[in-house]
């Protein structure tokens, strides 16, 4: 039985691209919603994506590409949310909230709203009628640009009703995708976040001339200002839930491949901030969003609403939100690590 229906991909950006040909190559055909007109006819007219992942060819009876988000609402019953944290919230607000009711949601963020300091599921919960048991996250370790190549890559799937939780991750399983599932909504995606921002750490070192032996340090560090943080999030907010193992790929891995990986854009976004480029100028350069430099504010607000310390990402967060010089707020981290 097909318990999730027809599936829609909302962004069309290369993670949303990576997953539509997951699920094009594992035979799931998808409503595909993509902002730009003129790239919803090249898909229709080409079949790939003109400006992310452009190697990817679609078979096109498996895509249904549209810049109407309402249709894509309208004609799911499975969401896939895959625009970045700072545009998810308006494309949810486009249109109207009787539209999303009763839809199964599935994240693919992995970000901090910015305008309410809020991950996709506690913003969700404020809508009435929202069911958390409708909800799944996807987490890595997983690039973009090695799915498009067909590297076997690893995939975890996050969510409180297993029924929906294990469709979800069947659904992405294939000969290139090794899938799994477990039931921390909160702590897979918070570490989603935190290492985002700590592989901007990890770009700032490189381009400060830090070598491999300080980044192992840094690395080592993160993961455990990560773990402290899920450790204290999991007891504070959800001790009756199943608590987690935090020691595998979702946490430690994702932190892992986003921090020494070339295809990280948070790694490369901090390279750049490290090499002297104001944050206006090193998104302009990218022209891709680093989720990492929202999340660096969101998890401020986050550690301060559960009196749980960051202060390696509150590091960070100085350079980027408060213009300081990168090569003195690391003299600060150096005599941090252990």
């Amino acid at each position: 039985m097909n318990t999730l229906g027809q599936v829609g991909i909302i962004g069309n950006g290369s993670w949303g691209t990576a997953l539509a040909k997951i699920l094009t190559d594992s035979n799931t055909p998808i409503y595909w919603w993509v902002r730009n007109g003129e790239s919803v006819q090249y898909l229709k007219d080409r079949h790939h994506n003109p400006h992310y992942l452009t190697s990817v060819r679609f078979m096109p009876e498996t895509i249904m590409p549209t810049d109407d988000l309402a249709k894509v609402v309208s004609e799911c019953q499975t969401l896939i949310i895959a625009v970045p944290s700072a545009y998810a919230q308006q494309a949810i607000e486009s249109i109207d909230k009787s539209a999303w009711q009763g839809k199964k949601i599935i994240s693919a963020i992995k970000g901090i709203l910015p305008d309410c300091n809020l991950l996709l599921n506690d913003y969700l919960l404020l809508h009435p009628g929202f069911d958390l048991e409708n909800y799944v996250a996807i987490t890595g370790p997983c690039h973009a640009e090695e799915v498009a190549d067909e590297r076997l890559s690893y995939l975890t799937f996050s969510g409180l009703n297993d029924e929906l939780t294990g469709a979800v991750a069947n659904a992405f399983n294939n000969s290139y995708i090794s899938t799994t599932f477990n039931h921390d909504i909160w702590g897979a995606q918070f570490a989603a976040v935190l290492k985002n921002i700590y592989a901007i750490g990890a770009g700032m070192a490189h381009a400060l001339d830090y070598g491999d032996n300080f980044l192992s340090v840094y690395i080592t560090n993160c993961y455990r200002e990560m773990y402290r943080f899920l450790d204290a999030h999991f007891e504070k907010v959800h001790p009756s839930n199943e608590r987690p193992d935090f020691h595998t790929s979702a946490y430690l891995g994702d932190l892992l491949v986003t921090g020494y990986s070339l295809h990280s854009r948070n790694r490369m976004f901090g390279t750049m901030l490290g090499k002297g480029y104001t944050v206006k100028s090193a998104i302009l350069e990218m022209n891709m969003v680093a989720e990492g430099y929202y999340a660096a504010r969101g998890m401020q607000s986050i550690s301060k609403t559960y009196a749980i310390d960051i202060p390696l990402a509150t590091c960070l967060y100085e350079v980027m939100w408060e213009n300081k010089p990168a090569a003195e707020v690391f003299k600060k981290i150096e005599k941090m690590l252990s």
